[in-house]
């Protein structure tokens, strides 16, 4: 059989090693056709001269865009059997990415579970992406629930990894650029680092509605083949009754949301958690808020913000809607994001 079924649990063992096909060169028409489905507005990944004021040769590519390409590349053996990917910990982004750098990726099966149903099972990955210069550019794990094969295959013995709450701070990459001549102006807000004060919260007032065509357009351009995302047929037959979107795409939108009292807060440093915590389809309307967790002082010229970034669909956030009184997410919420971002100091 010469075509790929892709893999179901029980194809899955700890330590499994995955070279992962097709590796893709970011080009500019990325760049643009990721700006054009997202609306990200950061400066320093939208003009090369304000990049190149900052030290850098160029406008980096989003993070974002870098973290979706890699992790496009899994989808084929890691979860194109998925019902859900379920999170996301201990990731690193450790290089810059430009236009015309090729990215490929690898990964590592470090734990599995099977469910109680005995219908799925949960895979535990650390996946790398490198640069066509076999150079790191960012690493992360996630966990996915996958479908099984066969329901009578025996159930492995569980195997949970042990994660960090969030990536620490003293291990942060330090932004590869310097700060001194950051333009406020042209960036689109006065706020430094000194500015945000530990648990203040952001209402980000921006929405957007997600197409149906947009989000499998967003889908494809990562080269994302799970049938959740694509195949209507199928999934009509599934719980939904219609495709999910893409989890990628809701943290892309809310990060462009963001921009509106985040907008100096561009890189991207670190992954600690994520958790797509209800689906979101098409037709829905993205609304975001953010707080800031932490803080840390990593370099002459940058802070990095801890933020968590809450997306909701179809309800603005203006009581900044999370979790009821059980610690379950209200039903409107879709994404709960913990990240460290860079800053620049003002001093």
């Amino acid at each position: 059989m010469k075509a790929n079924a892709g893999n179901f649990f029980e194809d899955f063992f700890v330590g499994m090693q995955i070279v992962h096909a097709t590796p893709k060169t970011v080009t500019e028409g990325d760049v643009a056709l990721y700006t054009g489905l997202t609306g990200s507005r950061y400066a320093l990944f939208s003009a090369d001269r304000f990049a190149q004021d900052c030290g850098l040769e160029s406008a980096p590519i989003d993070p974002l865009l870098a973290f979706h390409v890699i992790f496009g590349k899994t989808v084929t053996d890691i979860s194109l059997n998925a019902v859900a990917n379920l999170g996301y910990a201990d990731g690193m982004f450790v290089a810059p990415v430009y236009p015309g750098d090729t990215l490929r990726s690898v990964s590592e099966v470090i734990g599995i579970k099977e469910n109680s149903n005995g219908k799925t099972g949960v895979v535990y990955v650390r996946t790398s992406g490198v640069n066509q210069n076999d150079e790191l550019v960012l690493t992360y794990v996630r966990w996915v629930m996958v479908k099984k094969r066969d329901l009578d295959a025996p159930a492995p013995e569980a195997v949970i990894p042990e994660l960090p709450a969030n990536v620490d701070a003293e291990n942060l990459v330090a932004p590869m650029m310097d700060a001194e001549d950051w333009d406020y102006e042209l960036a689109g807000s006065p706020h430094a680092y000194e500015d945000y004060t530990i648990g203040e919260k952001i209402d980000h007032y921006d929405a957007f509605t997600v197409e149906e065509a947009e989000h499998q357009i967003a889908t494809r351009l990562y080269q994302n083949t799970a049938k959740v995302h694509f195949n209507q047929h199928e999934q009509a037959q599934g719980r939904f009754g219609k495709r999910l979107v893409y989890g990628g795409v809701a943290i892309s939108m809310a990060r462009s949301i963001a921009f509106n009292g985040l907008a100096n807060a561009a890189q991207i440093l670190a992954i600690n958690a994520g958790a797509h915590a209800n689906p979101l389809f098409a037709g829905d309307t993205v609304y975001a808020w953010s707080e800031v967790i932490d803080k840390a002082d990593i370099s002459q010229g940058f802070g990095a913000l801890r933020l968590r970034l809450v997306a909701t669909k179809n309800l603005p956030c203006t009581d900044f809607p999370y979790k009821d009184e059980d610690g379950k997410y209200l039903e409107n919420v879709i994404l709960d994001f913990d990240y460290w971002t860079a800053i620049p100091k003002r001093g």
